[in-house]
Parts: structure tokens; sequence; C-alpha cells
């Protein structure tokens, strides 16, 4: 999980629906990628409650794909998978990737997409930032689920729709399927999220 800016009461729905995992042989990373809204207190507080799933590290402000790339470089795992900071997994998550991704090497899934209005579903084509497609049409960062050689080989890049782009580099090497989950939740009625505002300037 990378963590930047995000109110603490969001981010500890977060973190809490990771630690309620019906699947328990996990690890939480979370990085702090640079926050500036005195929020390092308490997520560093809050993971010593939970050190023996939890580990906290705080680094300058480099952007979600580089703090994601880290903490895959320092995780203990044979599988990585990633949580946005304002979003939430329900309890079947992580047991329900395992189940799908037994005869491949990485896998993305649908969403529980949580939206204020129908426009919410709608984000920017990373290929025409002008063309908005549905979110169940994109691959999503948080709905990765692999092996940890698959990340290590094609690091996330730091630009729009990094995630996608790790998609299709991955499939040229590895075996992948994107499955009809929904066990991800995502909000997209952020009206501060980086799609929110780059809806505004089409």
């Amino acid at each position: 999980m990378s963590v930047y800016n995000t109110n603490f009461d969001v981010v500890k729905r977060a973190i809490d629906s990771v630690l309620n995992q019906l699947f328990t042989n996990f690890e939480l990373i979370i990085i702090d990628d640079g926050s500036n809204n005195n929020i390092q207190n308490l997520l560093l507080n809050y993971a010593i409650q939970h050190e023996s799933k939890i580990k906290y590290l705080r680094h300058a402000n480099h952007g979600q794909s580089i703090s994601i790339n880290y903490g895959i470089k320092i995780s203990a795992g044979e599988y990585i998978t990633i949580i946005d900071a304002d979003d939430e997994y329900a309890p079947n998550h992580l047991q329900s990737c395992l189940n799908e991704i037994k005869q491949f090497d990485l896998i993305a899934s649908t969403t529980k997409t949580i939206v204020n209005d129908e426009q919410d579903y709608y984000v920017p084509d990373k290929n025409n930032h002008a063309t908005l497609i549905h979110v169940d049409d994109c691959i999503l960062f948080a709905t990765l689920f692999g092996k940890k050689k698959v990340f290590e080989d094609f690091p996330f890049q730091k630009k729009y729709a990094a995630d996608a782009t790790f998609y299709e580099l991955a499939s040229s090497k590895y075996l992948l399927h994107k499955v009809n989950l929904r066990t991800y939740i995502y909000y997209r009625n952020n009206p501060n999220s980086t799609v929110s505002k780059m809806k505004k300037n089409i």
C-alpha cells in the first residue's frame, strides 16, 4: 500500500480490510510516500499495534509506482498484490485471488465499484485521455495479483496507466488472465482522485 496525504480514517479502513481477511498468511507493507498531512505518527502507531502483520516505511515523495516497486523489492511473499489507501478488500479477497491464480502467473479482476453517479464508472483511456472507458474494461493497479517474479521483471513506470502498461508487458512473458471477482472495493466517488482531476480537464 502506497499512502500519500490520505486521511487516516480512510487509510485505516483499507488496513483493517486487509487485517480482516479470511486468508491470514500475509504481510502488509505500507509505504508512506512523503505525506505532509501529519499522518505518519498515526500510521506508525497503528502498525506497531499490528507489527506481526504490518511493516511501515516512509520515504520522500516519489509517486505511487516507485513506492510500490520498493514495497515489492522488500517483500517476503511468493505472491504480490496491492491495495490503494482509499479502497478496501472484501473479507474473501485474498483467498479468492489464490483460488483463481493456480494456473496463471498473474491475474487482474473486476471491482465492486462505489460511485455517486453513472459517470464515475468511466475513466480516461490510457491511449487517449479525451476518451472515457468503463472501469470494468481497465486493468487496475490494486486488482493485480501474481507471482513476485512477474512484478520484479516489469517494475511499474511512473506514468498514468502504469498498471495497464505493466499488464501488457507482463503478457509477453507470463500467463495472464482477467477474472470476474468483484472482491476488491474500488471507491470511484472521490473528487480529489487523480482520475477525477483528469476528467475535469477533458
